[in-house]
């Protein structure tokens, strides 16, 4: 019998807790997670219950104060922030909710940074860029700066930027939640498209209705996973989904 294939993310034991003025914040209390290659799993709870924390535990983007996180079974308990960011360029693809783009840098540059610095030819980083920018909708915008577009626009070319390089995760942390209700339609919807074609991703929302277009729920309270479900019922995903994907101004 063949042995399973490791998770393309685990956590084990994650504990984080934010020292500021006032009592300290234990935003992670001992939360240990898997992520199966080709999952979609939204992490949802309530404003302040640590989502956002710990999806940036699982990206590098903080350290635990205790724990473990393995990509594709391996440990990456001693790398490096040199490491780390080396693997967000490569493996793990990051949306956030205010985009982080680079406001003096064209849409097209925004785009093909990430893979020019991950060492790809510029002629094959313009290639991607063209065909993601031209998916997303955003052709003929190459060459507008960050705000001259509208937000959802700009959180297209954010998921642009993070999928440039084909990394095997995405990590999404609320990349609605400064859109209205239309942005929030066309970020779903791409996110949906993109699980479709086998593309693992984590996303972290206060919205149940987004969630619902996940495969798996994990809901997140005080600093703990309250649930851990699949969505088995078809027929209730479906109606989930089409509740903010198919609804049409």
């Amino acid at each position: 019998m063949s042995e399973r294939p490791a998770p393309v993310l685990r956590a084990e034991g994650l504990v984080k807790t934010h020292h500021g003025e006032g009592a300290p914040a234990h935003a992670v209390r001992g939360v240990g997670l898997r992520v199966r290659r080709g999952e979609f799993v939204a992490v949802t709870g309530p404003s302040g219950a640590g989502k956002s924390t710990l999806l940036h535990l699982l990206g590098g983007l903080q350290r635990p104060d205790s724990g473990s996180v393995w990509l594709d079974g391996e440990c990456a308990d001693g790398w490096s922030e040199a490491r780390w960011a080396v693997e967000r360029r490569k493996r793990i693809g990051i949306v956030f909710q205010f985009f982080n783009l680079v406001s003096n840098l064209s849409v097209a540059d925004n785009v093909e940074l990430p893979a020019l610095l991950a060492g790809v030819s510029p002629k094959r980083a313009r290639a991607e860029r063209e065909e993601l920018l031209g998916e997303l909708g955003l052709a003929g915008k190459e060459r507008s700066l960050p705000g001259e577009l509208s937000g959802g626009e700009q959180q297209r070319v954010a998921l642009a930027r993070a999928l440039v390089n084909h990394p095997p995760l995405l990590l999404a942390d609320e990349p609605a939640g400064s859109l209205d209700s239309k942005g929030t339609r066309e970020v779903m919807r791409l996110l949906s498209r993109f699980h479709g074609r086998g593309q693992t991703i984590v996303l972290v929302t206060h919205d149940a209705r987004l969630a619902s277009a996940a495969d798996r729920v994990i809901s997140f309270f005080d600093g703990r996973i309250a649930d851990d479900a699949d969505l088995d019922d078809t027929l209730s995903r479906r109606a989930g989904i089409s509740g903010v994907l198919e609804f049409k101004d």
